[in-house]
């Protein structure tokens, strides 16, 4: 068992402005992508051009920061609007929906795409093997601002919390969602792949492994019977994934059915 070490979520401050540990780690996220990215581009099977990769990735920015916090506010944050309407601003605190910021890279991606004339899946297709880069840094950031821990255990990588021990959920998220479904996702679009397949693997991958953290993840108390919707184990996570496994095995299908080239 571990204790947690109760870290500082702001690393410095320079009068009313505080750099946190949080918005940090988004940064780092962005910046790997970019990096990544612009590696990337140079490809022969690239839809876009290196020089390009800086205004993609400033879409995919803006979709993930106001999709995923208006997504999250929604879903999640009533309690805090009807206690401070200016709460959906206050990203600093935490709270960002991935679902919510799915859908917001998604309409970035098909914005984009109309203005260098490619479709919305090509683009997909080029940046989903770095956002699980983001998505880990993301959890890191959950970890050090102490928030979505898990449910109480006795597993011997537990975290001692207020004087419970329970899961930490937040490094079990940026293990799978982040390392792992970004090794298989960089390899597998290491080669080129049928149009929409590496967009279906990302979607089919990341909702097998929300569903399957989600057993351990402490539910939103306000959200059912006890935080869940049905059954008693049922929560909001698994129930937004399960359109997210459905549509990764369709797209899969399609691509492979189709074996349109990509790019």
């Amino acid at each position: 068992m571990f204790v947690y070490p109760e870290i500082d979520p702001i690393i410095f401050s320079i009068g009313p402005v505080a750099v946190r540990w949080y918005g940090l780690m988004y940064v780092v996220g962005f910046v790997a992508g970019w990096w990544l990215a612009r590696r990337r581009a140079g490809l022969p099977q690239s839809p876009i051009r290196p020089e390009q990769v800086d205004d993609l990735v400033f879409y995919a920015m803006l979709g993930v920061i106001l999709g995923g916090r208006l997504g999250y506010t929604l879903v999640y944050g009533w309690a805090e609007i009807a206690a401070d309407p200016l709460y959906v601003l206050k990203i600093w605190k935490g709270g960002m929906s991935f679902h919510g910021g799915l859908a917001g890279v998604l309409i970035a991606m098909w914005l984009f795409g109309r203005r260098i004339g490619r479709t919305m899946w090509q683009l997909t297709d080029f940046i989903a093997p770095f956002v699980p880069i983001g998505l880990g840094a993301g959890r890191i950031g959950n970890f050090i601002n102490g928030e979505l821990w898990g449910k109480p255990t006795d597993v011997p990588w537990a975290f001692h919390v207020n004087g419970q021990v329970l899961h930490p959920t937040q490094l079990y998220e940026a293990l799978l969602e982040g390392l792992v479904l970004f090794v298989i996702l960089y390899a597998y679009s290491a080669r080129p792949r049928p149009y929409m397949a590496v967009s279906g693997l990302f979607l089919l991958l990341y909702g097998i492994f929300r569903t399957f953290i989600e057993f351990f993840r402490v539910p939103d108390a306000h959200m059912g019977d006890g935080g869940y919707l049905a059954a008693g184990w049922l929560t909001t996570g698994m129930l937004l994934s399960a359109p997210m496994i459905a549509a990764g095995v369709i797209l899969l299908f399609l691509a492979y059915r189709k074996r349109e080239p990509a790019a």
